[in-house]
């Protein structure tokens, strides 16, 4: 995978930078953008070949007679470059306790060799934790987008994040 994402936000990014967020940055309603990895066809077929080793992923020519009409990325391989600028750019690498899951993950689109993908993070909830309050939970709607602004996934990530004033 060409795993060169851009060093900064498109658009407006918190106001805390991400090696120094804790749970309170985390605004309700807040929505940031950030990317972009290149999505190249020997990214796919490498990918595929290792841990989603179907036709439509694997064989250019017979996914040209395929249902997408062409090589299409693994949705686990978006899912994948996702995290990558998840964990690059919004994510907090001071207070991030780890994630409980994720909700609602549907590839909606397919990614296909030449796209660029860049993610649209949106703050959909913050609530401290009842029974330790040193940290709380932050849902984040997740969207990520191809160079023509087309959703190609979504889904709902939850993290715990340490609270700034718990230490």
């Amino acid at each position: 995978m060409t795993t060169t994402p851009s060093t900064s936000a498109i658009g407006p990014d918190f106001t805390t930078p991400v090696e120094k967020r804790y749970f309170e940055d985390y605004v309700p309603g807040a929505t940031h953008r950030y990317g972009s990895i290149a999505v190249t066809e020997a990214d796919i077929l490498r990918f595929a070949a290792e841990f989603d080793p179907q036709s439509i992923h694997t064989d250019p020519v017979a996914a040209a007679t395929g249902p997408f009409e062409g090589l299409i990325a693994s949705g686990w391989h978006t899912t994948s470059v996702m995290m990558r600028l998840y964990a690059d750019h919004y994510v907090s690498r001071i207070a991030s306790l780890a994630s409980p899951g994720i909700d609602t993950l549907r590839w909606t689109r397919p990614v296909r060799p030449g796209d660029r993908l860049s993610i649209r993070t949106t703050v959909g909830a913050a609530r401290l934790s009842r029974s330790k309050p040193d940290r709380g939970i932050v849902h984040t709607d997740i969207e990520v987008l191809n160079q023509r602004d087309e959703t190609v996934l979504t889904l709902t990530a939850m993290n715990m994040l340490r609270s700034r004033d718990a230490g």
